[in-house]
């Protein structure tokens, strides 16, 4: 790999990561509804599943989701589900996250926090797709794509950690105010459900 397909790969997947999209939208949501610090872990866990998707295309199964819009549509719906169901819990225990203002912060554990960021991560179609495009212009063999590939995590958790701090201290300023703090928890489920039901009804462009 030449130094300029390098640089234009991470161009390309800047351009790609800071545009909001189904990450940056959830990882607002997780900072509304639970804080700062499981934001910053569900970023984590998104840039895992994001390179999950690196190393599905390296090995091919990115090709069978770009030729089979049904491989494609059970990815888009698994994650749009996943979305929605996360949604729907942070609307139904908004009042908890009032009851813990002792605590700063709702905790909902290390490891539920990465799992719902690879989660999202693996299941998102822009990433998928963006991947299964452009991956293989920039790359020859597996080998190049898996290690090109890790600059789309690297990227994805410096971009999407700004969003996790601003919402997260946007949180912080409404958790003064236990009203304001159940209208943060309803807010972002709500948008989270959005997000689900806006996946599940955008269709693949070939």
């Amino acid at each position: 790999m030449s130094t300029s397909h390098v640089l234009a790969f991470a161009a390309l997947s800047l351009v790609l990561i800071v545009i909001p999209g189904p990450s940056v939208l959830f990882t607002i949501g997780r900072a509304l509804t639970v804080g700062r610090r499981e934001a910053l872990l569900t970023v984590v866990g998104n840039a895992t599943g994001a390179y999950l998707q690196v190393v599905a295309v390296a090995f091919g199964v990115g090709v069978i989701v770009e030729r089979s819009a049904a491989a494609f549509t059970a990815i888009k719906l698994a994650g749009a589900a996943y979305l929605v169901y996360l949604g729907v819990q942070a609307i139904r225990h908004r009042r908890k996250v009032t009851e813990a203002l002792v605590e700063s912060a709702p905790r909902i554990g290390p490891a539920r926090a990465l799992r719902a960021g690879v989660v999202v991560g693996v299941t998102n179609p822009k990433t998928i797709v963006f991947l299964v495009v452009v991956l293989p212009q920039f790359t020859d063999g597996s080998l190049q794509m898996l290690v090109l590939g890790t600059l789309f995590p690297v990227i994805a958790v410096l971009c999407d950690s700004v969003w996790a701090f601003v919402a997260g201290t946007a949180r912080t300023w409404f958790a003064r105010s236990p009203r304001r703090l159940r209208m943060i928890g309803g807010t972002g489920g709500l948008m989270m459900i959005g997000l689900g039901a806006s996946l599940a009804l955008t269709n693949r462009k070939d």
